[in-house]
Formats: C-alpha cells, structure tokens, sequence
C-alpha cells in the first residue's frame, strides 16, 4: 500500500531531536536494572496510576464500546489523512492563523526560530509537548540565543535537573520528591532555603517561579492533543493549568502538532476525551480542556501560527501494519502496565517514547535499523493491549517490526541475529518429520539435567536465552508418542 500526503516519505534525520540514544536497549536496561532507587520510584509511581485507572474505567459500563469506537475512528481518520489535513489547513487560515508544513525536525526547528526571532522576543513559555521533545526544540532555539522555559511542573524537574523525560504522561517519573528539593534549591532562583520535600511547599515554589515567566513572556509554544479539521480548532488537555496560561496570556502562540493528531469533527473528539483522562492519569476528566480556533481579536494571542510536523509519519503511514501505531493519543497506559518498562525506566529505551508504544513508535519515526533493539524490549504479555484505549495491538506490531529488522538484515546481507539464527534453525527441522522426531529425542536426553521442571543454565549458544530466564525441561512425552498410544483407546 502506497500514501502520498504531498511529501517524500523520510525519517526522523539524525543529529536532532530526542529519537535517538547512545547505546542499545539490552545496554542501557542492564544499568537501569542496577539502579534500585530508580525501581522503586517507578514501580511506586506505576502502581499508583495503575490503581487509579482501574478504578474509573470499572465506573464505565460502555468501556469497551469506547474502545472500539476510538479504534474506528482513528482508522478511518489514518484512511483519509490528507484530506483531513487539507481540511484542518484551510479552516485554521480561515480564522486567521498560518499553517506551516515540516517536513521533519530540521525543518519544524528552523520555521519556530524564525517566527519568534521575528517578533524580537528571546525569551518564551511552552506548554508540556511530547513533539517538541521529539524534534529537540530546546536545543535548537538554545543555539538560536533563545531561552525556553517549560511550565508544566514535571517538564520543568526535568529541565532543572538537565535530564531528560523518562514517561510520556510523567516525564520525572524517575525522581522522588527529595530530589526535586535538591533540583529546586540547586537550580531555581529565590527558592527559599528552608524548602521542605512537602508536595505543596515544592509545588508553590515552583508557582512563584513560574508565575513571573508567564506574565513577562510575549511568545509561547505549545504542543496539541488534538486538532478538529472542520473548524481548525486546536485543544490541549492538562491537569495544571499552566497551559492554558501559556495558551491566553502571551501576544504570539506557535503550536507544533504531529500530523496524525488530527480528528475530523468535534464529534469525533467526544469518543477521546472520554478515553484519554481515565487511561492517562485515572480521572474522570481532566481538570483543564483548553481550545482555541486562529485569532480572536481582543482576546489571546493575536498571532497564531499552526506547524505540522511529518518526521517519519508518512512513511509509518505507509507501511499497511506498522501505521496503527499513529491511532496512539499518548496517555501512557501501556507503559503504566508493562513489566519491562516498571523495571527499567524511560531512559533505557533511548527515546522521548518509551515504553510498548515507544518500541513500535520510534523504530518507525526513524527507520527500524536506528533502534533495532527497541521491537525486542517486551515480553509479548500482552498487557500493553488490554490498558490501550483505542486497541492499538501493540504485541502484533513488536513482531511484525522484528519481522522486518530480520528481513532488513537479509537484504544487506548482514551477519543475522542470534535469535534469527537460532528461528532458521527451527524452521529447517520443522520441515522435515524425521528432523522434527530426532530433535525431540535429542531435547528429551536432557531431561535428567533439569532442575524442578526448569533448566537455568545452558551451555553456548543456548546460554543467551538462559542468561535472562530459565527454559522449561521438555516433557517426558511428546505429543506424537501420546496420540499413537491413546488413538486406539
């Protein structure tokens, strides 16, 4: 299947943007492992949202017809993607914002710089945007001579504490509260010196900070959750409500949205805020739903500017499997439930994305071969697909882009994984019954080497697999032996 969205299909680039780590998974996740205050702080914060979301998704009784319907609605918006962009494009313009088309990170960075250059500002505000992480927005206007602050309180822990987000929905998930003392009294003027680790003191703290930045900046930058085509209506959810200042307060907004964040009619967007809240932070509904559509004259921003961002989306769209991962609305549910990501954290994977959805996301943002081992990062349990709220078969989609590394490494006739290796090996005996029969006599001798049922050490190569969980003793009989002893009975 081919899509033509009016531009090439190419990857996130290199160089930029937050996509990319400096060593593979398996790499990163033995130190991760090492880390037990980081465990702990996860796995404490994970159980909590886990609990919480449970709780209010039991209060709907139509959850699974929600469900479907968020499934259905993106699919057929992916169906028609360019023609909802069109759409989106020509209402924003109508009510007087600019759209900008980038093509990728390069792109979308340049076309922001450029905008609040021209309004003679260095300095602005940012609402919590994933996409903004994704194209290393920060550091580009950083070397532009333009200071950016986040406002949302965990964006801003990170930012303070030069460190990067480790959960989509709670970026400093990875932190305690102690540590953000520190960061606060390290790292945010006119903190006072008595600053307990109390939630509300650390809270207020960071209000007083922020509150000067929000009424002195005169530009801001936001992300989107959404945006209605037919009105060109741009919305944000949040529960702070430092976006919606950063939405009304400033005389310019840029927004920088990713393409497939579109919806077509506000009828459409009723299906997902009723999944979003729950599955993201376990509320009924969010405490602030912010939306605005162009300029209003008098009231908000009096400059609005629209950039849609490709980076690796329409070659996801293209691939027939791999593009349900764009049907994604960014509540971080799947990574709240995965046992990999509880145990090693955000940072392992590399990525702005971590988690299930971060394995199936940025392998595709950036073509497969630059995060290889990210399809690999999961147990295949499942979990990931029962917690999501528009029914993206993650599982499926971790095999599928295993599929295609494997057929990526054919092509370049690279030396094949282990674990290839070892499939091909299987392949070949399971075409041959004889094969089949002597292999099973040749597991069953190893029986008697079996500890409870278990095997948990292999010799080479086999000891790849028993380095990281036990194998279990191949039963006393083989299912052939029991057909031909039973059949007759």
């Amino acid at each position: 299947m081919s899509t033509f969205l009016g531009m090439p299909a190419i990857h996130a680039p290199r160089g930029v943007g937050g996509l990319r780590g400096d060593e593979s998974f398996p790499k990163a996740a033995k130190a991760a492992l090492g880390d037990t205050q980081l465990r702990a702080n996860i796995g404490r914060a994970t159980r909590t949202i886990r609990e919480k979301r449970a709780a209010v998704v039991e209060e709907v009784p139509d959850w699974e017809e929600l469900r479907l319907a968020g499934q259905q609605v993106k699919a057929a918006t992916m169906a028609r993607l360019d023609d909802h962009l069109r759409t989106l494009e020509e209402a924003v313009t109508r009510r007087g914002g600019v759209v900008h088309w980038a093509r990728d990170a390069n792109e979308a960075n340049a076309i922001i710089a450029d905008l609040i250059l021209a309004t003679g500002e260095t300095e602005v505000v940012k609402v919590k945007s994933m996409v903004t992480q994704e194209i290393g927005l920060n550091e580009a206007l950083e070397a532009q001579g333009i200071t950016a602050t986040e406002t949302d309180l965990a964006e801003l822990i990170v930012q303070l504490g030069h460190d990067k987000p480790s959960h989509i929905l709670v970026p400093a998930i990875h932190r305690n509260r102690a540590e953000v003392r520190e960061i606060f009294l390290r790292e945010m003027p006119g903190v006072p010196p008595d600053l307990t680790d109390d939630p509300r003191q650390l809270a207020m703290a960071a209000r007083a900070h922020l509150r000067q930045k929000f009424l002195t900046a005169k530009v801001a930058v936001s992300g989107a959750n959404f945006a209605v085509a037919d009105s060109g209506t741009l919305l944000v959810v949040e529960s702070e409500g430092n976006g919606r200042m950063c939405l009304t307060l400033p005389e310019t907004l840029i927004t920088v949205m990713g393409i497939e964040k579109v919806v077509p009619t506000w009828q459409d967007l009723e299906v997902f805020l009723q999944l979003l809240p729950r599955s993201s932070t376990g509320e009924r509904m969010n405490p602030y739903t912010s939306a605005w559509t162009g300029v209003t004259p008098g009231d908000g921003p009096q400059a609005f500017h629209l950039v849609l961002l490709d980076n690796g989306r329409t070659a996801t769209l293209g691939d027939h499997v791999g593009r349900e991962v764009l049907h994604c609305i960014k509540c971080s549910a799947c990574m709240n439930v995965c046992p990999v990501y509880e145990r090693t954290g955000g940072h392992a994977y590399g990525s702005v994305y971590p988690g299930p959805i971060g394995a199936v996301l940025t392998p595709q943002l950036t073509g497969i071969e630059d995060n290889s081992s990210l399809p690999f990062a999961s147990s295949l349990c499942g979990a990931c697909f029962d917690a999501c709220p528009v029914r993206i078969d993650i599982p499926s989609l971790l095999v599928h882009l295993r599929e295609r590394h494997t057929e990526e490494q054919a092509k370049e006739h690279r030396l094949p994984t282990p674990e290839a290796a070892a499939l091909s090996l299987v392949g070949w005996v399971m075409q041959s019954p004889r094969r089949f029969r002597m292999a099973e006599t040749a597991l069953r001798m190893a029986r008697p080497f079996a500890r409870s049922g278990r095997f948990r050490s292999l010799p080479f190569p086999l000891s790849a697999w028993t380095t990281s969980r036990d194998a279990p003793a191949p039963p006393p009989e083989t299912f052939r032996e029991w057909w031909e002893r039973t059949r007759d009975q």
